[in-house]
């Protein structure tokens, strides 16, 4: 078992390093970015990790798992609990970004529409599209400030509006965001008289959008949480039982290795059943 412990920490340490042992040659053509890695980098920076790199991630859950697939054995000496716990552990620091990022989603989703609000007020004062944004660094709600803050500095040092639209959507990480940048741009580009009245639409729709989720969310949260208890009650009967010599013996079998697998592919796919029955979609970004 040392043996193999000591190959998958080898086999992970070289994955980690190696983007610096065999680094992308100059004249090697640069492949578009896949939508699942975009989709993780967004929720890097919903979750407050935007200094965060993938492949940081990608290296502590390895790390994670194999001291939590060592710890497990040593505890439980079963091999193929230590596997599932192991497996878990891999996929615990994404499961955490993505929980972060999705209520840091979720309280944003109620400050959108008062800052839409200040917004349409600026605008209807007689200030500039930049300045207007500007003033949401001073502003707006205390936990959204610093990205609008970051936007004026790179408006005072480039003065190209453009670019920072383009940087304060890449900080926000957000569609509606996404949607209220745009509409600036466009105003901005081609001019038009509708904006407050774009904004004010888009601030109403925004609000009935937030009372609608949040009036579905509570009365299906029964539905995640019975997902959960459902998917930890036979595991903590499992890990229970694991601690009797004579259980550790039936399950180092090939037939209770093949039947604890089996289990885990059973709860993952059941649990991911539950939980999209019981999650609303989010909204994709489609701006970026």
């Amino acid at each position: 078992m040392s043996v193999v412990l000591g190959l998958v920490l080898g086999l992970g340490l070289l994955l980690v390093a190696s983007p610096l042992l065999w680094p992308r040659s100059a004249g090697t053509p640069s492949r578009p970015t896949p939508k699942s890695v975009l989709v993780m980098q967004d929720r890097l920076v919903q979750a407050g990790l935007d200094g965060t790199t993938l492949q940081a991630v990608v290296a502590v859950s390895v790390i994670i798992a194999v001291g939590a697939f060592a710890i497990a054995f040593a505890i439980f000496p079963v091999v193929a609990l230590a596997v599932v716990v192991g497996s878990v552990a891999l996929v615990a620091p994404s499961v955490v970004i993505s929980a972060r990022a999705r209520a840091k989603r979720a309280s944003q989703r109620d400050v959108w529409p008062d800052l839409v609000d200040h917004l349409v007020s600026a605008v209807r004062s007689g200030l500039a599209l930049p300045d207007s944004l500007v003033t949401l660094g001073h502003s707006g709600p205390t936990g959204i400030r610093p990205p609008f803050l970051a936007f004026e500095r790179t408006l005072r040092a480039t003065g190209d509006f453009g670019l920072g639209l383009d940087e304060l959507k890449d900080r926000l990480a957000d569609p509606v965001a996404d949607r209220v940048l745009e509409t600036l741009r466009m105003s901005r580009e081609v001019g038009g008289s509708e904006l407050t009245t774009v904004l004010r639409n888009l601030a109403s729709y925004l609000r009935e959008d937030a009372a609608v989720r949040s009036e579905i969310e509570a009365r299906q949260s029964w539905v995640t949480s019975a997902a959960r208890l459902g998917i930890a009650a036979p595991w903590i009967i499992l890990l229970l039982l694991s601690t009797r010599p004579e259980a550790a013996v039936a399950y180092n079998t090939p037939t209770g290795f093949t039947l604890i697998l089996g289990g885990l592919l059973v709860s993952v796919v059941a649990y991911r059943i539950m939980m999209r029955i019981g999650r609303l979609p989010e909204e994709q970004r489609w701006f970026q």
